[in-house]
């Protein structure tokens, strides 16, 4: 539209940031909110909720969206995104519930108030592989966090669904 008016085109850069991306999912939420009941299961999902933007915002962390029975936090460090994932995980397993993440460093690109772009995607794939209570982190993550006192577990090299490539893989280990 705007060459056709003007008969030029400016170029609008993209505003990308280098980011690390949490993803945290519930286990088994429908099942437990059929089990539940609805208004019992509102308000676990509000506890769980409230106790998972506290730890987001203790970390320094920023709550892009909620997700349902889950969240998507970005972090302008890994270890403070583990640490987080952690803690959202410890916290979830007091409530009687258990959370998965999955964490990923890499270049977004900023749409408004969400992050897109595939390092994104990368970090939801990688959540979604995660076990029950575990953070599972990329190779990334593991790299940038050396000297952090934070442990990892190896868990394999998976594929992950539209990326062409595989990733190695890595439980944060229980300190």
């Amino acid at each position: 539209m705007e060459q056709f008016l003007t008969g030029t085109r400016t170029e609008h850069e993209i505003d990308r940031i280098l980011a690390t991306i949490l993803f945290t999912d519930i286990v088994g939420s429908t099942e437990r909110a059929a089990a539940l009941g609805d208004h019992a299961w509102r308000d676990l999902l509000d506890l769980h909720d409230r106790a998972t933007r506290r730890e987001i915002a203790r970390f320094r962390g920023r709550e892009i969206k909620a997700l349902g029975d889950g969240f998507l936090a970005a972090f302008d460090g890994p270890g403070r995104a583990v640490r987080c994932g952690r803690a959202v995980t410890e916290e979830a397993h007091r409530l009687g519930i258990e959370v998965r993440c999955g964490v990923h460093s890499g270049e977004c690109e900023v749409r408004g108030n969400d992050l897109a772009g595939i390092a994104v995607h990368i970090g939801a794939r990688i959540g979604g592989l995660a076990k029950p209570g575990e953070v599972l982190v990329s190779t990334t993550v593991k790299d940038l966090v050396i000297g952090s006192g934070i442990s990892f577990e190896d868990r394999g090299v998976h594929s992950l669904k539209g990326v062409s490539y595989p990733w190695q893989l890595y439980g944060v280990a229980n300190a």
